[in-house]
């Protein structure tokens, strides 16, 4: 494993959009920790907000973590600390709320994507992007099985009902892929307000030649001008040190990421 700490450009945006009257995304960016996470609450006003703020809260404790497996060991046991916090609230006031989220991990030049639900971690590398997690959602578990084609998929009735979040159960269902950091890498972690008004291709071009920060606003403004439906969380991770030219060697690699 590498011991070289590659440089990190990081950056982050929240909105309420334009129909939501408050805002039940949450997001926290921790470079000194190796941490970037996006949350979007489920269960109503005053409550989904408090699951996807409990998963953050709990996040932000992890601090400075000994190795990867350390780092990736601390983040699991905060999640179901929140995990279990959510449940409570949930029993005290009688209802069932939750929160997705889509986590990246990076330390010693490797990389660990986490997530529940279907916010959603993108990867542009060497001119492309790649969808690295997977939606847990009914529309998602019919596609998988053959049952609908992609096309029905975009107008399904219940496209966007979850199958996994966190607070929903008592037992904590995640889902991780993880991977070696290349200099050059993009990240893209968002909410599904994002990805209900912006194509990948789009979110790819966005992020190729911009800072963190602009593609950040760039994505936003975009969601907003098409009618932005839903709260938006876009956090956006870039790895420095290098030229995008110079890694094509990994190509390999890279397409064991695509579904």
């Amino acid at each position: 494993m590498s011991t070289v700490a590659l440089p990190i450009d990081s950056f982050g945006v929240s909105h309420k959009g334009c129909v939501r009257d408050h805002n039940e995304d949450n997001y926290l960016i921790e470079p000194q920790t190796g941490l970037w996470v996006v949350a979007d609450g489920m269960g109503g006003h005053e409550a989904g907000e408090v699951a996807s703020a409990s998963i953050v809260d709990h996040l932000a404790t992890i601090g400075i973590a000994s190795s990867a497996p350390d780092l990736r060991a601390r983040f699991e046991d905060r999640l179901s600390r929140a995990n279990a916090e959510i449940r409570g609230i949930s029993r005290s006031r009688g209802i069932t709320i939750g929160s997705t989220f889509a986590a990246l991990l990076a330390m010693d030049g490797r990389f660990a994507c986490l997530w529940a639900g279907d916010s959603r971690i993108y990867l542009v590398r060497n001119g492309a992007i790649f969808q690295v997690s997977k939606d847990h959602t009914e529309v998602q578990e019919l596609l998988d099985r053959g049952m609908i084609s992609a096309e029905e998929a975009l107008t399904w009735p219940r496209r966007n009902v979850i199958t996994h979040a966190v607070g929903v159960s008592d037992e904590l269902e995640i889902d991780f892929q993880q991977g070696e950091l290349i200099p050059g890498d993009v990240f893209v972690l968002g909410t599904d307000g994002l990805t209900a008004h912006v194509s990948d291709p789009e979110i790819e071009a966005a992020v190729k030649s911009a800072t963190p920060r602009a593609a950040c606003q760039g994505l936003l403004d975009m969601v907003l001008a098409r009618g932005g439906t839903d709260n938006v969380t876009i956090v956006l991770v870039k790895i420095g040190g290098g030229r995008n030219g110079a890694l094509h060697s990994d190509r390999s690699a890279v397409e064991g990421l695509a579904r």
